[in-house]
């Protein structure tokens, strides 16, 4: 199950963040964040990468000001990384003062275009 949630801009557009399981990585779940006009259309890009079974229940993970700025400026608007293993709500963000310590998202690393997730998948 998918968990997520959304934040709306000044300019009406949304950034959807979701974390899902990663197939094949021991209970791992990837996070994704994905600016789009509005949410369904965000939903709709996913699905058309294959993430065939991605719903947006609630808003309980929404994305941090640091994940909305790395989506904004990625060209694709559409970016990935690993979560964070503890899977707690509010410890998304690795950078920011409320990471808590050291090593909380060590493994997360920095945000992947969509295609590296394709390539990795493919090798």
């Amino acid at each position: 199950m998918a968990g997520g949630g959304w934040t709306r801009l000044p300019d009406g557009s949304v950034v959807v963040a979701l974390s899902v399981p990663r197939p094949g990585h021991g209970g791992q779940r990837a996070r994704f964040l994905v600016h789009a006009a509005n949410r369904a259309r965000a939903l709709t890009r996913l699905r058309n990468l294959g993430l065939r079974a991605v719903y947006l229940r609630g808003n309980a993970e929404p994305p941090t000001p640091d994940e909305i700025s790395a989506v904004l400026h990625h060209p694709d608007g559409l970016v990935w990384r690993p979560a964070p293993q503890h899977g707690a709500a509010g410890a998304t963000d690795a950078t920011g003062p409320s990471a808590g310590g050291e090593g909380v998202c060590a493994d997360s690393g920095f945000w992947r275009p969509i295609g590296a997730l394709r390539r990795a998948a493919a090798g």
